[in-house]
């Protein structure tokens, strides 16, 4: 399956039944494009083989962690609209043992290298989301 937005090759994962709502079309699997960050619906039989989020980025957290993570990534794009979903994903990528802000820092330096390409300005839609969600 390759990324509609810019044909790279996504990353798979299997997202768990409470954190559906918060997925693209409440769908059991997404994907992350390693080269965009394109959160998109996923098939099924994509997640069988395991995820690496190592191929998003070195630093990208993995397990369950990675999965609220990746959807939170996938909020971005549209973060007013996806205030509620923005903050349950944070919630539960921290609880899982993210440090979502040094994730966050993480990415937007593999954009300053060119390493991550994403269709959004990552950097200022992170403040967005910082700014939405001041606790």
């Amino acid at each position: 399956m390759d990324c509609p937005e810019c044909d790279g090759d996504p990353v798979p994962f299997a997202v768990p039944a409470d954190l559906r709502e918060h997925a693209p079309e409440s769908a059991a699997t997404a994907s992350i494009c390693p080269n965009c960050l394109a959160v998109e619906p996923a098939p099924e039989t994509d997640a069988a083989a395991g995820t690496d989020f190592a191929r998003v980025h070195e630093s990208f957290p993995a397990g369950d962690g990675g999965v609220a993570f990746a959807l939170l990534v996938g909020t971005l794009p549209s973060i007013a609209l996806r205030k509620g979903s923005a903050r349950a994903l944070r919630e539960r990528a921290e609880r899982e043992g993210v440090d979502v802000a040094l994730a966050f820092d993480r990415l937007v330096d593999a954009t300053h290298e060119a390493a991550v390409v994403p269709g959004f300005d990552l950097e200022r839609r992170v403040r967005q989301l910082d700014s939405l969600l001041e606790r």
